[in-house]
């Protein structure tokens, strides 16, 4: 959602810190604000005025006409406000249709004043620009401001002057009081625009001769500008409209969507109610809503929420675990139901977000049981079979009522099987599965040489439509009434490599010659080439860090495709905008704030360029071109016959609708000539009508579709264009969003357009204006394809539309990756692991979760432990390891690897390539001598030898023993590590076999030679090898296979590459320069002659 209201304290707020002008604001900051938890004491020593001040006081919670209602204490002192606060404070208030509690008061001082000094002011945006309404006189009694107030239209992009102010809207005004006015209002709209606001009235506005006062204000602000106002606005609290109260699961959520790149909605109506619903897409959830009421649910449905774009599976998990949560809270005598539905998807993986609901259903299995939960599931998109299938498995094994269907099943049918409307069928017919769309109905891997490329209803024409009109000079440029042709080209803006997969794809089953994409902008790598399939062959993409370096090599694009962020999608439009070849734009993101999409309208217009979009899926032209994601993968494209145009063409708002548009269609006629998403958001680039004009100029098209929606007026437009005679061919409209209309307080549904603000702006106001005007519209959603059959039957009968024959597409191959996510492939691995699975919402270390790592304080030990070992180590172990890397982990410059690791850094080396210049030098001479020891102790252990025939056997072998000796330490100068290391383990291990064997073997050494101790590398490794052996976790073949593969010479690797980097980072520290050994430390030994 864009616009949402904010309370009058925060309005205020906003005003009295950033509003600039010449007129004096009074009263600035003089609120405070009163609930239940308010402590009289405090709230006067933070504000003294409350003592010696009159005072107002009122309600907070966005109600409407407050005066009128009698929910205003005026002229009060501060007793006479705790009293009026007291008789109203948690009392239930009826606001028109909404119940309510009263629970937040504000106070301010009381402005003495005349009637004749109050004033209206009014600012609010629309497509073209921002109004701003005056009225001389404000208050209560202003009555109705749209007919009686001055206006005045400021366009996008332009300033408003006080010379206008004073012209236009302070007619009436006298003339003392125009200086104030004009400056205050032209500060006010100042602030207006800065700020984001799309709606802003302050009613009354008083000026006396003291100055300006803000009575009374109401205000939204655009929601989606919070990343460019956020250090004005700070962190905002957007409270809920009045009767509705703020849950903190509807927090969560809000919580879970502003962190995710999918949307999450939810907004609970009636925690008692037993129809549930959890609904993909921003228009199908309206949809659903809309059909639950039409049916006579609207007392029973409990909430209204939706999550799309693609949500991972843990979020979904999330939302639906919260949406179970809520419905187990209470019980309902005729039991619950959850409707789980959605429009067929065009790029969410149904089977990946299915498995969050599937986990969260198994959570919940015994409350939904207990509350006789019975689920109804409806769903189409990619891999849709496999999450029926999965969904249908869980209704078995928890033994919840779960009934499945797909896209055979008409969206919303679910609902009258739910609320025992319509019998649920015992074995529902199932399309076929995914792969089979792939394969060719003859049997041939020969791709036809002609496939059908006109309309069924007549031959191809050479421009295929009118077309664009010349305009004459001075006029702004018409928009082309094709926007899409056979050749049509386009340039990507963004790395989605799926989307335009799926574009080349569709390009290939069209038998297009070329395919549709011609490069692709990503400003964040350099200019390389990106690898696609066309067909069965492998072809090479440019893609270009700079947009004109794309425009320059590649003038045959007219297209721009923007799957730019919310926050660089308005820069990337206007970059695209600048070069004339582009004709057409469809702009992905959702979210862009409403008073960037406005300017882009503006230049588009001057441009005349079509912008599709924001927040839109984007648009098809069966046979000849589709934006990114449209109408869904391969198999849908073959399903709803998307691969060859039909008569039919529609404009939707929503995406995931429009895929559902082109199912009805397909079943109900010869097919799509044409769809476009316009998108969500409150200013779509183009319009319903734009669209219908180029339908209506089309000679192909035979009838025209609208799907439109609570919100806005355009849909009249499409009224004026019937009656006027400049529409002429049948349309089919419908409007979602019927529910609003029933519901108590305001609803904000999932598209952020999608909100009625006065009554011609409800779907029910727009679909009788629509059927008054002769459009074709149904009783409801349900009704929509039986009358898009019937008007298509007439158009047929009357020979309107011939139908063609059809022709087999040709066929493209499945992706590997695709192939194997539908289970139907199976290749062996190349990589096999057993430790870490990263692949899930939690890294997993050897099966346990890194939260549960921590949450056992597991330590670095333990890590290791389950990272080498695959075992979870006892403490002791894990406290012997850490000791091991503490004691390893440094032995001063002079050893052999810390010297390379220096003269690399002073080389001017890296730190890896430093790090790995030391780790080099380790082997059997340095450091590697634990895993030779452990193999050497432990083989003259095992068999059976004395540590003096060991010592004995050795030398006379010629072959040192391994981690005995050492240059400076001796049996008289101990090493304090290996003293320290002796300690732990004799105290902890549960046996020391290996290292008494070991510690007599020292015993022998060091009477021969002081110095052959047995040294910090002999000791941890005969130790490592104890534990191996008797920590009780492996066996003794796991044991020497441990020792056998190297695992205790990493320790010392780990270990001293901390001191490793330790010394690289000194180097650098001391600023050291590069290192040439001294004449003096070599030995030149050259042969005094050589003869040839």
């Amino acid at each position: 959602m864009s616009a949402k209201a904010i309370s009058e304290q925060t309005g205020k707020d906003f005003l009295y810190k950033y509003i600039c002008t010449s007129a004096a604001v009074q009263n600035r900051f003089s609120y405070a604000r009163v609930t239940t938890e308010t402590d009289w004491d405090s709230l006067t020593q933070e504000h003294p005025w409350l003592l010696t001040e009159r005072l107002v006081v009122k309600p907070d919670q966005l109600i409407k006409r407050r005066g009128k209602l009698g929910l205003v204490g005026i002229n009060l002192d501060l007793q006479g406000v705790k009293e009026w606060v007291k008789s109203h404070l948690m009392k239930e208030t009826t606001v028109g249709k909404a119940k309510g509690v009263l629970k937040n008061f504000l106070i301010e001082p009381f402005v003495p004043h005349t009637q004749e000094e109050e004033f209206y002011v009014c600012i609010y945006a629309t497509r073209e620009g921002d109004h701003v309404l005056f009225h001389h006189e404000g208050g209560v009694e202003v009555g109705d401001v749209d007919a009686k107030a001055q206006r005045l239209m400021v366009a996008v992009d332009d300033k408003l002057s006080e010379e206008q102010v004073r012209d236009q809207l302070l007619t009436h005004v006298p003339e003392n009081k125009k200086e104030a006015l004009s400056s205050f209002i032209v500060g006010l709209f100042n602030f207006y625009e800065d700020l984001y606001f799309t709606y802003l009235e302050i009613n009354p506005l008083v000026v006396t001769h003291k100055g300006v006062y803000v009575l009374d204000m109401a205000a939204k602000i655009d929601a989606t500008a919070d990343y460019i106002c956020k250090a004005k606005w700070g962190d905002i609290e957007f409270p809920p409209p009045f009767g509705r109260e703020a849950y903190p699961e509807e927090a969560y959520i809000a919580d879970l969507d502003s962190k995710s790149g999918a949307s999450l909605k939810l907004t609970l109506l009636n925690p008692s109610g037993r129809i549930w619903t959890m609904v993909a897409g921003g228009g199908a959830s309206v949809v659903y809503s809309d059909t639950i009421c039409d049916l006579g649910g609207v007392d029973e449905l409990a909430n209204y929420g939706e999550y799309s774009g693609a949500p991972s599976e843990q979020q979904t998990y999330d939302y639906a675990k919260t949406i179970l949560s809520l419905m187990t809270r209470e019980k309902h005598p005729e039991g619950k139901v959850l409707i789980i539905g959605g429009s067929i998807a065009n790029f969410t993986n149904v089977a990946a977000t299915f498995k969050g609901i599937v986990r969260a259903i198994k959570d919940y299995q015994g409350p939904l049981k207990e509350h006789e939960v019975t689920i109804f599931v409806r769903r189409g998109g990619p891999n849709y079979q496999e999450g029926l299938r999965v969904m249908g498995e869980v209704g078995k094994t928890t033994g919840i009522p779960i009934h499945v269907f797909g896209t055979e099943t008409h969206m919303t049918a679910i609902v009258g099987m739910a609320m025992g409307h319509r019998p649920i069928p015992n074995q529902p017919p199932m399309d076929a599965h995914t792969a089979n769309f792939l394969l060719n109905a003859s049997n041939s891997a020969m791709t036809p040489a002609t496939t059908r490329t006109a309309s069924f209803s007549e031959p191809r024409t050479p421009n295929d439509a009118i077309p664009a009109k010349k305009c004459k000079a001075g006029l702004p440029a018409a928009k082309a009434t094709t926007l899409f042709r056979k050749n049509t080209k386009a340039i990507v803006w963004g790395m989605q490599t799926r989307a335009v997969q799926g574009m080349m794809d569709f390009d290939y089953v069209c038998s297009r010659e070329e395919p549709s994409v011609a490069a692709m902008v990503y400003p964040f790598t350099g200019d390389h080439k990106q690898k696609f399939y066309w067909g069965h062959k492998e072809i090479l993409v440019p893609v270009y860090k700079n947009m004109a370096d794309a425009m320059k090599k590649h003038p045959d694009v007219d297209v721009l495709i923007s799957f730019a962020s919310l926050r660089s999608a308005f820069d990337s439009t206007i970059e695209g905008m600048q070069h004339p070849q582009i004709h057409t734009i469809a702009i992905i993101a959702e979210g862009i704030p409403e008073a960037q999409t406005r300017k882009l309208i503006k230049m588009a217009d001057e441009k005349a360029v079509t912008i599709i979009g924001p927040a839109t899926v984007g648009g098809i032209k069966p046979g000849c071109f589709k934006i990114g994601n449209t109408g869904g993968m391969l198999d849908n494209i073959l399903a709803s016959k998307l691969y060859r145009p039909g008569s039919v063409a529609y404009v939707s708002r929503s995406g995931g609708m429009s895929n559902e548009l082109n199912n009805i269609i397909s079943r109900t006629t010869d097919g799509v000539y044409e769809g476009v998403a316009i998108g969500g958001d409150r200013y779509p680039g183009s319009t319903f009508m734009e669209h219908v004009l180029r339908y209506q100029d089309t000679p192909g098209i035979k009838m025209i579709i609208m799907l439109g929606e609570i919100g806005g007026t355009e849909e009249y437009k499409i009224c004026q264009g019937i009656t006027e005679g400049r529409i002429t061919k049948p349309v089919v409209c419908w409007c979602i969003g019927t529910c609003a209309t029933m519901f108590a307080s305001e609803v904000q549904f999932g598209h952020a357009g999608a909100c009625a603000n006065q009554a011609s702006e409800t779907a029910v106001a727009k679909n009788q204006a629509l059927r008054d005007a002769g459009a074709y519209v149904p009783k409801s959603f349900d009704e929509l394809g039986n009358v898009i059959k019937t008007v298509y039957d007439e158009l047929v009968a009357n020979g309107t539309i011939i139908p063609a024959q059809e022709v087999p597409p040709p066929t493209v191959p499945m992706d590997y990756s695709w192939a194997r996510e539908l289970g139907l492939i199976r290749k062996p691995a190349s990589f096999m692991t057993s430790i870490c699975d990263e692949r899930g919402q939690e890294l997993i270390y050897a099966g346990m979760p890194i939260t549960e790592v921590f949450k056992e304080e597991m330590g670095l030990g333990g890590v290791l432990g389950l990272l080498w070992f695959q075992r979870r180590l006892p403490r002791y172990a894990c406290q012997f390891i850490e000791m091991c890397l503490m004691v390893t982990a440094d032995h001063g410059p002079a050893v052999s690897g810390a010297h390379n690791t220096i003269v690399c850094a002073r080389a001017g080396k890296d730190l890896i390539s430093s790090l790995t210049s030391g780790l080099l030098t380790i082997g059997d001479r340095f450091g590697g001598a634990l895993d030779a020891a452990a193999k050497q102790f432990s083989k003259a252990f095992d068999s059976g030898m004395l540590p003096m025939e060991f010592v004995n056997k050795m030398k006379k072998d010629g072959k040192l023993i391994m981690g005995i000796g050492h240059r400076v330490k001796s049996i008289n100068n101990p090493d304090m590590r290996v003293q320290i290391l002796k300690d732990f383990v004799k105290q902890n291990f549960p046996s020391t076999q290996l290292l008494d064997y070991a510690l007599d073997v020292e015993k022998i050494t060091t009477s021969k030679k002081p110095n052959l101790i047995l040294n910090v590398d002999g000791f941890i490794g005969v130790a490592f090898v104890d534990l191996l052996r008797t920590c009780g976790g492996f066996t003794r073949d796991e044991a020497d296979e441990f020792v056998e593969i190297g695992a205790l010479n990493g320790i010392f690797v780990l270990g001293r590459s901390m001191g490793f980097i330790g010394h690289y980072l000194d180097q650098k520290r001391l600023k050291q320069g590069l290192y040439r050994h001294p004449w003096d430390d070599i030995s030149y030994v050259l042969p005094e002659h050589m003869s040839m």
